[in-house]
């Protein structure tokens, strides 16, 4: 009796609401966009921290990251022939011996120089590194190998290109096998890295790796650079030094250990520490609070859409006076008027919720299909909108709900 009572009031709200097409639909816009904005704009703050995130897990989250840089009083220039700064092979040593939990160490020299094939000429940044570089920096490869423990003991003239410079200068050919040029030294081409992403790409897109031991033997630790005529010589050893750990334990403990031990042997602060494990707890902590904002945000349109349901709602009551008062008469009670309003509103804001759900799940595939944005759509986020949506209905239906079943049905019938 009760179910078919109740399907009887949903009927009547749905041919109540067809009766008044174009009011009905212009009510549930503010819920639509409502709901759409909540999940489209949750899904690109979900889509920019999982690329965040990403970019800070490749680093390794078991990782210490020591990069060398030239100390400010000195990047102002001073008297010096040759400047000097940054971590040393000294440094190494002393981690490795003095700090428990490092499983491996890979190091890096960096420098920019010209690479030539044929007649074909690139800038590229050359990277001298260890076969370990690959496994603790995660770097993907496309093609051929990476160094290997017998290119760095004996100093080979091997090196590994990354896929944009291969493309330039072995257009037409299989770069596997093939000669380059750098400094009067040629290197015989063994792989082919990956590209980076967008976001991760540095100033220079070309990229070239050999044996850290051969950048050593042949081009020394001094670096000459030219600025507008002017020469300076700056002498580093290592510009980056990447130590992988046994557990994060180990990476929190060792933060402090590596910072006492360099500033007893470095008296400027020429390097720089980074921390991949603190970097993805701070933008795992952003993330909820962006998500938090952008949701309060887009909230608000669906406050809109339950003050436009509520003043809707208002104005048919005032049109339905005499309806009320009749079906009053005839031994309606209070809460069959009420519920009769209530369903109307609910079901205003459930129909309005039911295609927002549809639109948001639309506009974020269709930002991610024409813009180089990722935007990921969670579970949680269409059923809270969804849910919320129905809560407008309910929230902003009582009072016209509840006045409607006020009304004296002596009077309403009275009604003109």
């Amino acid at each position: 009796m009760k179910i078919t009572r109740f399907t009887h009031t949903l009927q009547l709200g749905l041919k109540n609401l067809m009766l008044r097409k174009l009011r009905s639909g212009l009510t549930i816009l503010g819920i639509i966009f409502g709901v759409a904005s909540v999940i489209t704009m949750l899904a690109v703050g979900n889509g920019a921290a999982h690329e965040a995130q990403e970019r800070i897990k490749k680093l390794g989250s078991n990782n210490i990251i020591i990069e060398s840089i030239k100390p400010s009083e000195q990047q102002e220039g001073d008297n010096e022939d040759t400047i000097s700064y940054g971590i040393t092979r000294s440094d190494v040593m002393t981690f490795t011996a003095a700090i428990p939990g490092i499983t491996e160490v890979a190091t890096q020299r960096i420098m920019n120089e010209s690479v030539i094939s044929r007649d074909i000429e690139r800038s590229a940044e050359i990277i001298g590194t260890q076969p370990k570089m690959k496994q603790v920096s995660s770097i993907p490869m496309h093609q051929g190998r990476f160094l290997c423990q017998l290119d760095e003991s004996q100093q080979n003239t091997v090196c590994i290109i990354n896929k944009s410079l291969a493309n330039e200068l072995f257009a037409y050919l299989d770069p596997i096998g093939q000669i380059v040029r750098i400094k009067q030294v040629y290197y015989t081409v063994v792989g082919i890295t990956q590209e980076l992403g967008a976001s991760e790409q540095t100033t220079q897109s070309h990229r070239i790796y050999i044996p850290i031991t051969t950048m050593s033997s042949r081009y020394g630790d001094r670096i000459i650079k030219n600025s507008a005529g002017n020469f300076t010589a700056e002498e580093i050893q290592l510009h980056k030094v990447v130590m992988q750990m046994d557990s994060p334990a180990s990476v929190l403990t060792a933060e402090s250990q590596i910072i006492n031990l360099l500033n007893r042997t470095h008296k400027k602060p020429d390097y720089k520490l980074t921390i991949p494990l603190q970097l993805l707890k701070q933008s795992q902590e952003t993330q909820k609070m962006f998500n938090i904002v952008l949701g309060s945000i887009a909230a608000i349109s669906l406050l809109v859409g339950g003050i436009g349901i509520m003043n809707i709602m208002l104005a048919t009551v005032t049109e339905r006076t005499r309806e009320i008062g009749l079906r009053r008469a005839l031994g309606a009670k209070k809460s069959d008027i009420i519920t009769q309003f209530m369903v109307e509103a609910v079901l205003l804001s459930l129909i309005g919720g039911f295609i927002g759900v549809l639109l948001g799940i639309g506009l974020p595939n269709f930002i991610s299909n024409f813009t180089e944005m990722n935007a990921i759509i969670s579970t949680e986020s269409v059923l809270l909108a969804f849910i919320i949506s129905a809560l407008t209905g309910i929230i902003f239906g009582i009072y016209p709900a509840a006045k409607s079943a006020q009304l004296d049905p002596i009077e309403a019938l009275r009604n003109e």
